[in-house]
């Protein structure tokens, strides 16, 4: 079963045989609808669009964690210092990723009710995020929440992804918000980076919603 393929520490994306038995999953049921609404973005030629990780919940996730543009290390291109995934994961090999896994148990949130995704979902080479990135991008995003039929919550995660809030609100979805788990937030606003799991642990009680 695929739980019992979840590793039990962070960064093992850094494995290249890890990535590829990651990506023999994005054949499994609960992406495939996911996995072609990727092929779709990537269409558009905005950029780098990284897939889901299919050890989270997919189309069956509760929990949408929307972070706020990928980095270097979702991005599978070779030429670059170091070729990450090609996945938006709390698997990859950096230390937000790090931390997002290691908050996310903190949390107490199983992972298989959880996807994790990014307001601006391409990624072209900076973490900027200018204004027609993040039009397409909300635009982008309702898309997914048609995807994800069985969702209960969004956790908008940092300040850059909370400018989706009044957007969500208007679709009537629950939204929370929390700091983002980089090492910038960690040096220059260390309490506010300890909160994060306690932050997220608000989600759970509408993932026991039924």
């Amino acid at each position: 079963m695929l739980q019992d393929l979840a590793p039990e520490c962070p960064r093992s994306l850094r494995d290249p045989d890890a990535i590829a038995k990651r990506r023999s999953l994005l054949s499994e049921r609960h992406v495939l609808n996911l996995a072609t609404y990727v092929e779709e973005l990537r269409a558009l030629g905005r950029g780098e669009v990284p897939d889901f990780d299919p050890l989270d919940g997919g189309d069956e996730a509760r929990v949408l964690f929307l972070f706020e543009k990928p980095g270097p290390m979702t991005s599978s291109k070779r030429g670059q210092e170091r070729t990450g995934s090609g996945f938006i994961s709390r698997d990859n090999d950096d230390p937000t990723a790090e931390a997002t896994f290691l908050f996310m148990q903190k949390a107490w949130l199983d992972r298989r009710l959880t996807a994790v995704w990014n307001i601006v979902p391409w990624w072209n080479g900076t973490r900027a995020i200018r204004a027609d990135e993040l039009r397409a991008g909300l635009n982008a995003l309702d898309d997914l929440l048609k995807l994800l039929t069985s969702l209960r919550v969004v956790v908008l995660v940092g300040r850059k992804a909370g400018r989706a809030h009044s957007h969500l609100q208007r679709m009537g979805l629950p939204v929370l918000q929390s700091a983002h788990p980089s090492p910038i937030v960690r040096a220059s606003r260390p309490k506010s980076w300890q909160s994060i799991p306690y932050q997220w642990a608000g989600a759970l009680p509408f993932v026991d919603t039924v």
